[in-house]
Order: C-alpha cells, then sequence, then structure tokens
C-alpha cells in the first residue's frame, strides 16, 4: 500500500471531484466521480487505493492493525453481541426497489439540519478516546471532516479538548456530544466552553448512565479512561480541577476517582432536561431514543430532535436494532422534531436506507474510525469518500436525486 489517499481527477469531462468554481452550482454528482478517480489512479500508477474501499474489507484492515486493547473497544459490543449482529441484519432484511427511466443526472444529496448546512445527509457520530487508535485521534478527523465539509459531533470522551478540535476543524461545522455530568457545575463549564468554541448543537446521549457488560473490554480489564486517555475535557475544565483537592500532577489516581465520580447521573429524568435549556443557546437533540412515546416526550419538552440509537450495539445487548425503531419514531414526531439516526451503518445503500425510513441525516460511527486507525486524516477522509460516492451512485441507480424525495416505498 502507498501513504495517503488517492488523487482526485475524474476520468473524463464529467462531474469533477473537487467541488464546483467560484459561481458555479454545487455539482452534487461530484461525490461520484470518486469512483472515477480511482480507476485513473490504477492506469496511471498502476497502484491499488492505499485503504479498502469495502466496508467488510475496511473492518479487517483495521482489525489486523490495531492492539488487542483498542481493537476490542473498537470493534466490540455488549454482551454476546447480539445488538451488533442485528443492526446489521436489519439493513440487510432491506432491500431497495430501483426505478428507471428517471433523469438522474445531476443530483443533489445536501441538506441543513438543526441550522447546519452540510453536503450531503452524513454526520460524523460522537466517538470517544479515538487516540487509541491513532495518536492525531480526534484532530485528525476533526480536519478530515473539515475538509469535506462534514460536521463533526465531538465527543465529550475526547483525547483532546473540545478547543484543541475546534481549532483543527477550523470553519468545519462541529457540534458537541455531552455525557451529562452528575456535577451541575462541569455541566454548565463544559455547555460554556462549547458554545465559546463554536459548537452549535448539542447532543444529549442517555443510553450510558452506566457502561454495558462489554466481555472484550472485560476480560483484558481495559479501559482507557482510568489510563487517563479520553479525559482531556475534564482535565482541561476548571469546574472539574475545582473538585480536585490536590493537583492532578500530585495526585493522578485521584483525579480518575473524581472523574469515575461525577462522570454520570442515572437518577437523571426527564424533568431535569429544563436544566439543559436553561444553560444551552441553540438546539438539543437526545440521543439514544429507541421508542415512540420517548420521541414524543423529547418533542413535548421543547427538545428539537432525537438520534435513533442502541449505541452501535455497545450498551444493551438483546435491544431492538435501531433500523427497526426508526420508522415508529419518525411516525411519532412527524415534521415536528429532527430525526437522526445511527447503529449499524456501514454502507451508502445503509445511508439511503435509514433516510427512506425516515431519518433527516445518519451519524457514521466506526467506519471512519477503521480509516482513522489505518491513515489518520488520509485514512478517514477516504472511508468517508467511499461512503459519500456509494451513496450519491445509489441514489442515481436506484432513480433518485434528492435525499427529500426518498421514503419508505422504495424499499422492500
Amino acid at each position: 500500500m502507498v501513504d495517503g489517499p488517492v488523487s482526485d481527477g475524474p476520468v473524463s469531462d464529467g462531474p469533477r471531484v473537487d467541488g464546483p468554481r467560484a459561481g458555479e452550482p454545487r455539482a452534487a454528482a461530484s461525490f461520484a466521480a470518486f469512483q472515477d478517480s480511482i480507476y485513473l489512479d490504477g492506469l496511471l500508477t498502476g497502484e491499488p487505493p492505499a485503504y479498502p474501499t469495502g466496508a467488510s474489507a475496511l473492518e479487517e484492515a483495521a482489525r489486523e492493525r490495531l492492539e488487542p486493547g483498542p481493537r476490542g473497544y473498537v470493534l466490540g459490543g455488549a454482551g454476546e453481541g447480539a445488538t451488533m449482529r442485528a443492526n446489521r441484519e436489519a439493513f440487510e432484511r432491506r432491500r431497495i426497489v430501483p426505478r428507471m427511466l428517471r433523469d438522474v443526472g445531476t443530483r443533489d444529496p445536501s441538506c441543513s439540519v438543526l441550522g447546519t448546512d452540510s453536503p450531503a445527509p452524513v454526520l460524523l457520530g460522537p466517538v470517544g478516546v479515538q487516540s487509541i487508535v491513532h495518536p492525531e485521534g480526534e484532530l485528525a478527523t476533526a480536519r478530515a471532516a473539515a475538509g469535506l465539509g462534514l460536521p463533526m459531533v465531538l465527543s465529550t470522551a475526547s483525547s483532546y479538548s473540545l478547543e484543541e478540535v475546534a481549532a483543527a476543524s477550523g470553519s468545519g461545522a462541529r457540534w458537541f456530544q455531552l455525557y451529562w455530568p452528575r456535577d451541575d457545575d462541569v455541566t454548565i463549564s463544559l455547555l460554556a466552553r462549547a458554545r465559546a468554541a463554536g459548537y452549535t448543537v448539542l447532543v444529549v446521549t442517555l443510553d450510558t448512565w452506566y457502561l454495558g457488560w462489554r466481555p472484550t473490554d472485560l476480560d483484558r480489564a481495559y479501559l482507557p479512561f482510568l489510563r487517563h486517555i479520553g479525559l482531556a475535557n475534564y482535565l482541561s475544565d476548571p469546574a472539574f480541577l475545582a473538585g480536585l483537592s490536590r493537583p492532578i500532577a500530585e495526585d493522578p489516581t485521584a483525579a480518575i476517582a473524581h472523574w469515575a465520580g461525577i462522570f454520570s447521573d442515572p437518577t437523571k429524568t426527564w424533568s431535569d432536561l429544563a436544566f439543559l435549556r436553561d444553560n444551552w443557546i441553540g438546539p438539543i437533540v437526545l440521543k439514544g431514543v429507541l421508542h415512540p412515546d420517548d420521541a414524543r416526550r423529547a418533542r413535548d419538552a421543547g427538545l428539537d430532535g432525537v438520534v435513533v440509537s442502541n449505541h452501535g450495539g455497545r450498551q444493551l445487548d438483546g435491544a431492538i436494532p435501531a433500523l427497526h425503531a426508526l420508522p415508529e419514531v419518525a411516525a411519532a414526531v412527524g415534521e415536528d422534531s429532527t430525526v437522526l439516526f445511527d447503529s449499524g451503518v456501514r454502507t451508502g445503500t445503509d445511508i439511503l436506507k435509514a433516510l427512506a425510513l425516515g431519518a433527516r441525516a445518519v451519524l457514521l460511527g466506526r467506519p471512519y474510525i477503521y480509516g482513522l486507525a489505518l491513515g489518520g486524516e488520509s485514512g478517514v477522509t477516504h472511508v468517508l469518500r467511499c461512503l459519500l460516492a456509494e451513496f450519491d451512485l445509489s441514489m442515481a441507480l436506484s432513480g433518485h436525486t434528492r435525499p427529500q424525495d426518498l421514503n419508505p416505498s422504495i424499499l422492500t
């Protein structure tokens, strides 16, 4: 393999990979031209792509690259992995019914989600402790996302502080995911820092008040946080530091114990959401919603959206696959709330299916982390371009030109 991604040049006078020139409308079909550039590079250099283009091969390459602890943490799930498998099986059961003789020569996959414009209905979902797969972690991810214009959702449990990631992102769109601490002062401080650093939407994860039972990690006694990985936002937070009796350098174990004591609060209820609304200016989305009644309660509480998610099968083994929950949740809130989706998304056709079943956009997880493990920023960029190209081609091949036109009737 060669280092870095393949070049951008298209084969013919078709859509460019590098986007429109000044004054031109966006040629959204340019995502598909990435396929042309791969073939052209192969012709000109005799070299294949630096990284795999298929989901299974990508996962296998990352599996081989990672050390045992990080490999289990990234690829593993809760219990016996039933929820992880169910997520994928749910996508495989849904089949696309293509329509013919429609003008699909020009496509526009762009969208706007909660005030954030994106060239495609894709966000990089919140994945913590990214430095366990690559030293640059979230910094590399932020640069890759910004380079393609895709929004990134930063995890509270990041390896770099939210300010450092914001600097790496530059003008890129960014949201902040909150693991809601037990300490209100720490919560308020994190939210204030995120707003000041340009994060525009708050994503509150509801399904991780406790860590799920994860045998892959337990068998190795591997938890990155106990090694001070993924704590950058806490260890740089003035409210968190105020709760320590001694500086971190003098007693690092006490700092970890303090983090463990405030990380989450399983006593939180719907009535506590008002606290978040009082301390965040901007849209708020609840992540981990699988029941339509919970989606309605979120809407009625004044929240702006939900993420239909089972945490990628990492929390509750035997839970409903997220894709099965999506249609009912979308129907429950209609146009009154923004419905997003994650868990099990691996391919461009998965994105199409989730949109058809009611999601406004999807949050990617493991695939871009595999790319990060293989090549840092260039690996993430490659994976995202592959997914965007496949999604663009899938829209065309199924007879559609815009995400807004996708609906359940295209699936069987």
